[in-house]
């Protein structure tokens, strides 16, 4: 191992600090400089509460670390000619590699929000930053990479090493995950442009996120210094899968894209497709999600909504017009009875009065002269059943104190040939 090493000349000399009478005032200066840093990320925090904006949030994080590196570095420069400063020179690492942990977490946390795996790669991602330094300042993180280079081998006509890979793992990691960032902010802004369609915001977002994705893997790969030619039979196999195995999965995506472009299908809408019915609650790249009113959830593929027809009930128009069918005696007086229905229609809440409802005579039945009660409500998303129910209950209840009867089929049997 080398003795001339900066990193262990700084240890050595730290030592030879910890014996020295004025250490004393390199630990007061580092007490100082930590705690005005506490003062101030805590003063910070209350100034930018979390919630308030991802650089709001941001900026808390890292308010203790950076302001701790600031006021050491000045520290530094005002004991250089006083006192020895080397264990200030070794908190700046030590707080500058706190700052790129919580840098990197935080990042993680907004490009994947939802995920639950972020505990245990915290530990992970500070555990290998730490680890890191540990390298650096014992001057072994050289030798380490020298053993790493020397494992090599060849992909096509580029040759790479251990080190190559791991670098490259590591840049591209933090420039997707900067990419998803970008990403995130992006969608947040066009998410309350409310003068643009809902599915031209989630296009522009999906199309952000993947043109950036792309752009970071690209640009990261030939930072590390590997041929982008060198992809060249991987993206030929990739074609060949998709050409194959993966032609239904890319159909769906594409569908997916021309769906959300189009605006044939929208959140909210009322649609069906074949036996399934629902309303549209999530329209993702490769399937669309119906919920039905009873809350069972259908996952449709979207190639299947661009290949069938498909009932959209609420495309131009949020109104629906529903129906119930009654049957009466033949004695009835007809023109009562219908009067009836339009007006226990009318008085539903949820029935519009424009237009009106309507009842229609349909059929001359074997037993029964059949009614139809029309009728239009504005909020399917409601549910459909539970007005015609509601209805068809007040037709009961008025038809009994009216005297109004439903007959039941019946039947006239005659023997003929018996005595008697």
């Amino acid at each position: 191992m080398r003795t001339d090493s900066q990193a262990l000349r700084l240890i050595s000399d730290l030592v030879d600090d910890f014996r020295d009478p004025g250490f004393i005032w390199q630990v007061l200066a580092l007490l100082a400089c930590l705690g005005l840093a506490s003062l101030f990320a805590r003063w910070w925090r209350s100034r930018h509460a979390e919630g308030a904006g991802r650089l709001s949030d941001a900026s808390a994080r890292l308010a203790f670390p950076l302001t701790g590196m600031l006021l050491s570095g000045v520290a530094i420069i005002a004991l250089k000619g006083v006192s020895h400063v080397n264990l200030l020179k070794l908190a700046m690492p030590l707080l500058g590699s706190m700052a790129l942990v919580r840098g990197v977490i935080f990042v993680l946390r907004q490009a994947f929000p939802s995920a639950t795996w972020l505990t245990a790669w915290e530990r992970i991602i500070a555990a290998t930053v730490w680890g890191w330094l540990a390298l650096y300042i014992t001057d072994l993180a050289p030798y380490v990479i020298d053993a790493l280079e020397q494992v090599e081998f060849a992909i096509g006509k580029q040759h790479v090493d251990l080190w190559m890979i791991l670098r490259g793992i590591v840049t591209v990691f933090l420039t997707v995950v900067f990419a998803l960032w970008i990403a995130g902010l992006i969608e947040a802004k066009l998410m309350r442009v409310q003068t643009l369609d809902s599915s031209l915001r989630i296009v522009g977002v999906r199309v952000a996120k993947a043109a950036l994705t792309v752009v970071a893997i690209l640009a990261s790969l030939s930072l590390v210094g590997i041929d982008m030619t060198a992809l060249s039979v991987f993206t030929g196999a990739l074609g060949v899968g998709l050409g194959f195995g993966l032609q239904k999965i890319a159909s769906n995506y594409v569908s997916g894209f021309i769906i959300l472009l189009d605006r044939s299908i929208r959140i909210g809408n009322i649609v069906q497709v074949g036996a399934e019915a629902g309303e549209v609650t999530q329209i993702t790249t490769r399937y669309t999600v119906l919920k039905h009113a009873g809350g069972a959830e259908f996952i449709v593929p979207n190639e299947t909504l661009i290949g069938t027809t498909v009932q959209n009930q609420t495309y131009s128009d949020q109104r629906l017009r529903l129906a119930t069918t009654v049957g009466i005696a033949y004695d009835s007086d007809i023109d009562a009875v219908m009067e009836l229905l339009v007006r226990i229609a009318t008085d539903h809440p949820r029935v519009l009065a424009d237009p009106p409802p309507r009842a229609f005579l349909i059929q001359f039945a074997d037993s029964s002269i059949n009614l139809e009660l029309g009728f239009w409500i504005d909020d399917p998303e409601k549910g459909k059943g539970n007005v015609v129910s509601e209805i068809n209950l007040a037709i009961w209840h008025a038809f009994r104190e009216n005297g109004i009867s439903i007959p039941f089929p019946q039947r006239e049997v005659r023997l003929l040939g018996q005595p008697g």
